[in-house]
């Protein structure tokens, strides 16, 4: 399993942006330059410049040489380190890195088609041992794929992992109660 280390306040920063987020995902697998990054997502050049700023500050992307644009202008492409991925935000005094992944989530699902996204949702009664359990398999799954070299005739994908107590399906202190028999104590 991937060694994680607690990110930084700066690190944990950075990922509290769902557009940074998708700025890491962009760049994962060829470099692109500002203006590329700015026409992917839709936004205006300028405020993708602030994001990739930094996430260049922070390790998570890396300028790779400059080349020349069509009309002759310098252009700096930015490719991902994968360092995200080494990175613990569980306890990052930050707020945000995992609403941001939500977001990001959400907003790359809607860019592919919510009905191109394939999604499963599975209702489980576990003990600490079997959750502990299926987040040690299912995150060795990952990190063996994570850790494969990038086919560049394969085709992009992205998964996104949540677990989450089911406090819907719970019961309540009252529910627990009206279904013990009396008490026969006077």
């Amino acid at each position: 399993m991937t060694e994680r280390r607690p990110a930084t306040e700066a690190e944990a920063r950075a990922l509290a942006s769902a557009v940074r987020l998708r700025i890491i995902r962009l760049c994962l697998d060829r470099a692109l330059t500002n203006k590329e990054i700015a026409e992917r997502l839709g936004a205006n050049a300028a405020t993708t410049l602030h994001h990739v700023r930094t996430l260049v500050d922070t390790g998570f992307l890396v300028p790779q040489p400059t080349r020349r644009g069509a009309r002759g202008s310098r252009e700096v492409p930015y490719l991902s380190t994968g360092k995200s991925w080494t990175l613990d935000v569980s306890d990052a005094a930050v707020p945000g890195p995992r609403p941001a992944m939500l977001d990001a989530f959400l907003a790359e699902a809607e860019t592919a088609g919510l009905d191109r996204v394939d999604m499963s949702r599975l209702g489980l009664r576990l003990t600490e041992d079997d959750y502990h359990e299926l987040r040690r398999r299912i995150q060795a799954i990952l990190d063996e794929y994570a850790a494969r070299p990038r086919d560049p005739a394969g085709r992009p994908y992205s998964v996104f992992v949540a677990f989450h107590a089911d406090v819907s399906r719970e019961e309540s202190p009252a529910a627990t109660r009206s279904t013990r028999p009396p008490d026969e104590t006077p």
